[in-house]
């Protein structure tokens, strides 16, 4: 694979963003985080390559946490990890559960690696520790749609999931989303970009961020780079910690967009969909058949587009039919296969409680891949055992350690009694994570009642 080189502060930003870890939140409560209990590690590799982590505290309590990390970029260090942050690791091996996770075998959309991998670690562990009493699959970012993933093709071996901030849209969804997003850059902005096939892609993502920074210096550039924004629902709130924007406040939303395609987003679909494509054997995203004015009218930005354009004196309707009259992209079956495998989810939750929880604020990977997910497991009849919480807070996978630990905790509520009752309420999630003290509440709770809108491209396998 190639290795990327990019500027250190734009790199920072969007590991930053992959792996979930907000420095923000998080960094000051987990710097220095010594074990206070005693605990056995194990280390080691697999035939191919992976390698594993295994906490075990003294005073296990018979549960295992077996954590899915989220994307690596290619050419950076990929250490296998068993948690998302360090203040959440101390407080969990305090309580005496076991910590496991692996580091895939490879980078990038590793999910064809990462599931076998992480299965291998649940058996290295049941012939390191022994057989735990429950094990739950729980992961931010990449590591949610591998958590949702490992219960979808391995259900025995689990009791329940926790994915957080997940891609739960299902590959294909996600990736088509993505391109009706590129495809308006490109058709309105930039056409000499690549948005699919792309063949030089640090090339591309630089030109990428040049066209579209000039475009933002015009009303008319903004007014279209919110149209591009609204057709993959990228929220209007972008920096952790900020106050959301007013709901009328269309500059101010534009602008969080643009920083979220600028400074993440913009990353992975003109450069690291190579990656992608690489593994896929071509392309697996297509946008034949899309009506882009339906789209744009489902959009949870829709008022905002219609009020910049008219700011900026632009006719709405030309460039919407400018889209729909533009040549299609179509995909390549066997790359299709291959994301759809790796993976799309049938709905069917095998019995076991999943408890999903996402940030509103969240450009990379929306709240909407949410409703995606609760359509499928509607479909399949599995919605009783479902339960999907929301933060409110700007950026991907910005949860406090109290908010995910108050999570856990009402998931292991649900697998221990077989009922929810309440568990899940926003007030509730609140007092537990207050109750949890400072140290872990690195900002004021944040749960929140919240519906997102419909994901505007679905895709998966559940019956209909």
């Amino acid at each position: 694979m190639h290795r990327i080189r990019i500027a250190p502060r734009r790199r920072l930003a969007v590991v930053a963003c992959i792996l979930g870890l907000v420095a923000a939140l998080v960094a000051a409560a987990s710097s220095g985080a010594a074990s206070r209990t005693a605990v056995t590690t194990y280390t080691g590799s697999f035939s191919d390559g992976a390698t594993y982590l295994i906490e075990v505290p003294g005073d296990w309590n018979g549960t295992l946490l077996l954590y899915s990390h989220g994307y690596v970029t290619p050419g950076s260090a990929n250490p296998a990890r068993d948690v998302g942050d360090g203040t959440t690791r101390q407080w969990l091996l305090d309580h005496g559960f076991a910590l496991a996770g692996s580091s895939y075998a490879t980078t990038g959309w590793a999910i064809h690696e990462a599931i076998p991998d992480q299965i291998s670690t649940l058996d290295t562990f049941d012939n390191l520790v022994g057989t735990p009493t429950r094990t739950i699959a729980w992961g931010h970012s990449l590591g949610g749609i591998i958590t949702a993933g490992l219960l979808q093709e391995h259900p025995d071996r689990f009791d329940g999931a926790l994915p957080m901030c997940g891609v739960l849209a299902g590959g294909v969804g996600t990736w088509n989303q993505a391109l009706d997003s590129t495809f308006a850059i490109q058709q309105l902005l930039a056409p000499s970009l690549q948005i699919v096939h792309i063949t030089n892609p640090l090339g591309n993502f630089l030109l990428a961020e040049q066209l579209m920074a000039a475009a933002q210096a015009t009303p008319q550039g903004r007014a279209r780079i919110a149209l591009a924004a609204a057709l993959g629902d990228t929220p209007g709130w972008f920096i952790p910690g900020s106050p959301e924007p007013a709901s009328t406040d269309y500059a101010a939303q534009e602008l969080n967009q643009f920083q979220w395609d600028f400074q993440v987003d913009n990353f992975f679909v003109f450069d690291l969909r190579a990656e992608l494509e690489a593994r896929a054997g071509g392309n697996p995203s297509w946008n034949t058949g899309v009506n882009y004015e339906k789209q744009l009218e489902n959009s949870a930005d829709y008022a905002e587009v219609q009020a910049l354009y008219a700011a900026a004196g632009l006719d709405l309707s030309a460039d919407i039919a400018k889209l729909n009259a533009a040549p299609r992209i179509s995909a390549d079956p066997g790359a299709v296969a291959y994301l759809t495998q790796n993976v799309v989810f049938d709905g069917n939750l095998h019995g076991k409680p999943v408890l999903t929880m996402h940030t509103t604020g969240d450009g990379l990977v929306v709240n909407q891949d949410e409703q995606a997910y609760r359509s499928a497991v509607l479909d399949a009849h599995d919605s009783q055992l479902l339960r999907e919480v929301f933060v409110h807070r700007a950026g991907h996978c910005s949860f406090t350690p109290a908010e995910t630990i108050s999570a856990l905790q009402a998931l292991l509520q649900r697998v221990d009694t077989g009922k929810w009752t309440g568990s899940t309420d926003a007030d509730t999630l609140n007092a537990a994570a207050a109750a949890l003290g400072p140290t872990l509440n690195v900002a004021p709770p944040g749960f929140i009642s919240f519906e997102p809108t419909p994901f505007l491209r679905p895709f998966d396998l559940a019956p209909h």
